[in-house]
């Protein structure tokens, strides 16, 4: 079976922890900044140094000691992302206790079985509804304790009960933990059950941030490195960046409303920038609607095709043609200048992860002058096990393994993952431990492929694949990716277990419909009307299409249900982390389903293809 190793390029002390990248980067440069928050009086971006961040986590620390909290507690934090975060999970490792985050959107049957499960001890939330929502499952939870609120003074307060506490009680917690100890429990989203609880060890952030800080040096370690965090610090992705951003010496900003993430990327201004590709498909679609009709949006277009054919162009021995260099600038002045503009100026990078960018995306971005850098990682492997690299970009890959990293695809497909970044253990869960960690080896349950170079593609998850009646089996999430690519789409979820061909629950994109009625002279509707009006069913029908020219005949959907309810978090249908709850939606949904397969069966051909519409609509 095809197998790749990475060798690292740091090793890691066994005494340090998480807490002693911290204290080194206040040895190296203690009054640099190594975080932004944004001022109460005009709303501007305040730096703050390592050694005042590094003296308010030693306060936090102190009150947390005074509370009672000792070393190998568990205690909870439940708040959006913003510079508390941070500080609040320093300051338990500080303590010597284990972090346990909570996502803001959790209801209170998830806080349960999270701090129940995990044995949560004290909670720091952000608002006094979610105080609330901890109050409400506190009679089911013996074991609980205080809970101190961010919006309501909870951490000036902690910081005030633990003035009278030794600094050297905090330094001596500090450095208890070392490489091999937990620092931290997160739980899995829980798109196939109950959520499964992570224990990851401080040894395995240190790999990953030492490696990290060294391998990718030109994206995270260069003078005046600097990141915008707007995805949850609950998620594991945001969290080992927050942690990266420790030894290379990289600014860390926050923006907690995603409603403001444009105005604060431009006023920010990162270098770098971390997201899953649904935030770079939101950029392009409302960039392309905003360009309006006419001459606006022709030349948008145009500028986009340049960008995608000059992308590619430098992966040609001869590279860009003159003629090309030529349009290339002038689509620069013209088009690709706003879109970085519309960034902050200054990003030269991103990183995607959580599902695959599509390459058309990837070329794009490069294009203008963002180098999308795709990774691949999961709550287990502590985020990135495989990421493209800065000076072998290979755009539609995840890159190589990640430095001290192995990779092996089975026999049927499935990648398997070893390294010292690996989880130890599912929190008291030895069967599911097992049935994961064998021989050494992290078995994924996700699909894909490696080239010689090592270079990998994600194709799915094995748990996901779809077996037609035929025989054919299909993953969805090609298919899925390529059809939310289009400004109408919200979601997608591609059927056709046990069925004759494969077709598509899609749900419509709210924000993005307004304008796109209005770009194609159609009157204003809601999404139920536009679910059943011809011209979005003709764009449908398009999308399908264009999803359908990366996968077989056999593969391809052939007809399309529109449904006029979107997934969403609040409604059940979307994890925290934004990925569909595939199960719930194919039983709730079962209706709908059913109604596709009952109506005739489309004719031969692509969805979509020319002189005839085998892609229908329910």
């Amino acid at each position: 079976m095809p197998e790749f190793h990475s060798p690292s390029r740091v090793d890691v002390d066994p005494a340090h922890s998480i807490s002693t990248l911290l204290a080194q980067r206040v040895a190296r440069d203690p009054e640099g900044p190594l975080a932004e928050r944004r001022s109460p009086l005009d709303g501007g971006w305040v730096p703050v140094s390592a050694r005042a961040f590094a003296d308010e986590v030693a306060a936090v620390a102190k009150g947390l000691v005074a509370a009672g909290v000792e070393p190998g507690d568990r205690v909870a934090i439940m708040s959006r992302t913003r510079y508390e975060w941070t500080v609040v999970d320093f300051a338990i490792w500080a303590a010597g206790a284990v972090g346990v985050p909570v996502y803001e959107t959790s209801s209170a049957e998830q806080v349960h079985w999270i701090l129940s499960d995990a044995g949560v001890r004290a909670v720091v939330v952000e608002t006094s509804a979610h105080a609330a929502t901890v109050e409400e499952v506190r009679d089911r939870l013996p074991g609980l304790g205080p809970v101190w609120t961010i919006d309501d003074g909870g951490l000036e307060g902690l910081c005030a009960s633990g003035s009278g506490v030794d600094d050297a009680e905090v330094v001596r917690r500090r450095d208890v933990p070392g490489a091999a100890d937990l620092a931290t429990i997160i739980y899995t989203s829980g798109t196939t059950g109950r959520p499964k609880g992570v224990e990851l060890t401080h040894g395995n952030f240190l790999h990953l941030a030492l490696n990290g800080a060294v391998a990718f040096a030109d994206v995270c370690a260069t003078p005046g490195s600097r990141t915008l965090l707007f995805m949850p610090l609950a998620h594991v992705f945001a969290r080992y960046i927050q942690v990266l951003c420790i030894p290379s010496g990289a600014v860390i900003g926050y923006t907690p409303d995603p409603k403001q993430l444009l105005p604060d990327l431009a006023s920010f201004r990162p270098t770098f920038i971390l997201a899953v590709p649904r935030v770079f498909e939101k950029v392009y679609n409302s960039a392309e609607q905003k360009a309006g009709q006419g001459p606006r949006l022709q030349l948008f277009r145009w500028a986009a095709r340049v960008s995608i054919i000059w992308s590619r162009a430098l992966e040609t021995p001869g590279g860009p043609s003159r003629a090309l260099r030529a349009q290339h600038a002038l689509a620069g002045r013209l088009v690709y200048g706003r879109l970085r503009a519309a960034l902050g100026g200054r990003a030269a990078w991103a990183i995607s992860g959580g599902a695959p960018l599509g390459e058309r995306l990837g070329h794009f971005y490069r294009g203008l002058g963002l180098h999308v850098l795709e990774g691949y990682g999961l709550t287990e492997t502590a985020a990135p096990t495989a990421v493209s690299r800065p000076d072998a970009l290979r755009i539609g890959s995840v890159g190589p393994p990640f430095p001290g990293t192995s990779l092996r695809i089975g026999d049927d497909g499935e990648i398997a993952v070893r390294g010292p970044h690996v989880f130890r253990a599912y929190h008291d869960n030895p069967e599911a431990t097992a049935e994961a960690l064998v021989d050494g080896w992290f078995r994924t349950g996700d699909l894909g492929a490696m080239d010689e170079d090592g270079y990998l593609r994600i194709t799915g998850r094995s748990k996901e694949i779809i077996v037609t009646a035929g025989g054919k089996n299909v993953a969805p999430a090609v298919l899925e990716d390529r059809f939310r690519g289009h400004p109408l789409v919200s979601q997608c979820v591609v059927v056709g277990d046990g069925r004759p061909f494969i077709a598509a629950l899609v749900t419509l994109d709210a924000d993005m419909l307004p304008g796109w009625l209005s770009s194609h002279g159609l009157p204003e509707m809601d999404t139920a009307t536009a679910a059943t009006h011809p011209e979005v069913l003709a764009a449908l029908d398009r999308a399908a299409e264009r999803a359908n020219e990366a996968v077989s005949r056999a593969e391809s959907i052939r007809k399309v249900s529109v449904l006029t309810v979107d997934f969403t978090e609040a409604n059940g249908y979307l994890t925290p982390s934004l990925k569909v709850k595939r199960a719930r939606v194919l039983a709730d949904f079962a209706d709908q389903i059913d109604a596709v397969y009952a109506a005739p069966r489309p004719g031969d051909g692509h969805a979509g293809a020319a002189g005839s519409r085998p892609t229908a609509h329910s």
